[in-house]
């Protein structure tokens, strides 16, 4: 076993995951704590802190064994100095993530945006196979993304290449997106967007459909509402994936032939559907990314589930300790 261990944080809008990970990128141990997002979320570092710690006496090891924290966490991110520009979802802005966790801790701290984590976990450990040329896709909530080539992360300018839900996918007339802009994929391809586009064409007037049993009994419709319905093979379910796979091959067709990756790995609550929308999101994609780029890339579903996040971060703070 490793003599040193490293953790792994990855802060969502409810839960924070922790994990406590060795050199080769095996979890030792991993838990979750609330999101404490009152007080615009100032009180998290100290809580990280303390629950890190704490874990380490329950485990009876000592806490210099731990060498150095990464942390994933959403929103806008300065990658040099680990400040959050914006994280709606816990109130942060202009918040020193990075200073503050290493002023807790005593130890070295790497920050960077949580859909990026978990691209560079599927790289490392999961179904990017080692891949150095990788496009992972975000598909939850909202739609995140991370672009790494040479197997580095791509963090453009100022630290926003990557946005891959914001792209723009309707370029008149679209949906409204918490970004400002509308028409963007996250409108379409999240969770939250495939619900909308099934509701509006269930309100639309369509008379026989699951979807239409289901909105009239509960009033709403959700992702997963969809993809059951799609696997009996409901008409207008089949219909609304179809049309965000439309948009998604779409898009990822045109970061391939940018990128010209090994693997397209899509991550995410709605990749819980596989293969059934990953043979649809094919189909669009090979119809509009160029056929070298086709024959290169692997379209694949993510296999870390909620571990790719934090297996990610520790890759990252280990690539950081060990330069």
């Amino acid at each position: 076993m490793s003599s040193h261990w490293f953790v792994g944080v990855d802060i969502g809008g409810t839960t924070i995951k922790l994990a406590i990970i060795d050199t080769y990128g095996e979890i030792i141990t991993k838990w979750e704590i609330p999101t404490n997002t009152e007080d615009e979320g100032k009180r998290i570092p100290i809580e990280l802190s303390k629950a890190i710690f704490t874990k380490m006496e329950e485990i009876n090891e000592p806490k210099e064994k731990l060498r150095g924290i990464g942390v994933g966490a959403p929103g806008f991110i300065d990658m040099d100095t680990g400040l959050i520009y914006r994280a709606v979802n816990i109130g942060w802005t202009n918040f020193p993530l990075k200073d503050l966790i290493e002023v807790e801790t005593g130890l070295p701290v790497v920050v960077d945006n949580d859909a990026n984590l978990a691209a560079l976990g599927e790289m490392w450990r999961g179904a990017g196979e080692g891949a150095k040329n990788l496009l992972a896709v975000t598909l939850g909530t909202g739609v995140g993304g991370g672009l790494i080539a040479n197997g580095q992360i791509l963090h453009g300018v100022n630290g926003m290449a990557g946005e891959i839900g914001h792209i723009t996918s309707i370029a008149k007339g679209g949906a409204p997106c918490n970004c400002g802009k509308t028409g963007c994929l996250e409108t379409i391809a999240s969770a939250t967007g495939i619900a909308r586009i099934a509701t509006e064409k269930v309100i639309g007037g369509i008379t026989s459909s699951e979807l239409k049993e289901v909105f009239n009994r509960e009033g709403k419709l959700s992702a997963k509402d969809v993809f059951d319905a799609a696997k009996n093979q409901d008409s207008l379910a089949l219909e609304v994936i179809d049309e965000i796979s439309f948009h998604l091959g779409l898009a990822i067709a045109n970061l391939a032939n940018a990128l010209n990756p090994e693997k397209i790995v899509l991550g995410g609550g709605v990749s819980k559907a596989g293969e059934f929308l990953t043979t649809s999101i094919q189909k669009h994609f090979e119809a509009y990314a160029l056929p070298r780029v086709v024959e290169g890339a692997n379209i694949a579903i993510a296999t870390l589930g909620n571990d790719a996040g934090v297996i990610g971060a520790v890759w990252l703070i280990k690539q950081k300790i060990n330069k």
